[in-house]
């Protein structure tokens, strides 16, 4: 019964400290910009940018991860989309076992296609964590937008995922043939490898923030 007291006391909190922790929009690089808490952390780490900022219920993270420069582009929006999901089989798999890809849609971000999905990590004693994904492929670059918070505040969480999920700007200089180059949604001939050399990067620094996140609470 404390434990249930003391969660709506922060709830109420929380909620009263919400417009003093405005989100600010950075320029992640010349094409994309987001809005995070001020204070925000940035690492540039193995060719990529990582940036990441506690806000009041959650902690978001934004990596940038440039892809190998020898790749063959992506021909079809098909390719593009096993693309993605690939990303997604991978993410979830080094999450560790207790770990499911969830309610898993696409959505676009100006004229560009992209995916979300939301992450449940279940450690099997009570604890189940969430991370709410966007995925953004380029032929240059592979961001990846992360959301991580506790279970516990699946229901005050809304405003402030919104705010920064909704704050994704792209540049006028991004268009459709930066992801794939044809309209044609016919089937690929071969099989798709798992373009972007930043794949493996993204994939060790999600699972990272789940070690290190798994944590977070309420208190």
């Amino acid at each position: 019964m404390k434990k249930i007291i003391l969660s709506f006391a922060l709830i109420f909190y929380i909620i009263s400290a919400f417009s003093q922790t405005a989100l600010k929009p950075v320029k992640i690089d010349n094409l994309v910009t987001v809005s995070l808490p001020v204070g925000f952390q940035k690492k540039d780490t193995l060719g990529q940018r990582i940036y990441s900022a506690n806000a009041l219920y959650g902690f978001m993270t934004v990596i940038a991860a440039p892809n190998e420069k020898n790749n063959t582009p992506l021909n079809k929006e098909n390719d593009l989309n096993n693309v993605l999901k690939k990303y997604i089989t991978s993410i979830q798999g080094q999450s560790g076992a207790g770990s499911s890809a969830q309610h898993v849609r696409d959505t676009t971000i100006g004229t560009l296609k992209a995916k979300v999905f939301t992450l449940k990590n279940d450690d099997g004693n009570g604890t189940i964590q969430l991370i709410n994904f966007t995925l953004l492929y380029t032929k240059d670059t592979t961001y990846t937008f992360e959301y991580v918070y506790p279970a516990e505040r699946k229901d005050v969480v809304k405003t402030e995922y919104k705010a920064y999920s909704s704050s994704i700007r792209l540049s006028p200089q991004l268009q459709r043939n930066d992801q794939y180059l044809s309209n044609e949604k016919a089937l690929p001939v071969g099989k798709i490898a798992l373009y972007g050399g930043g794949a493996l990067v993204i994939i060790l620094v999600v699972v990272l923030v789940v070690r290190r996140k798994k944590k977070l609470s309420l208190s």
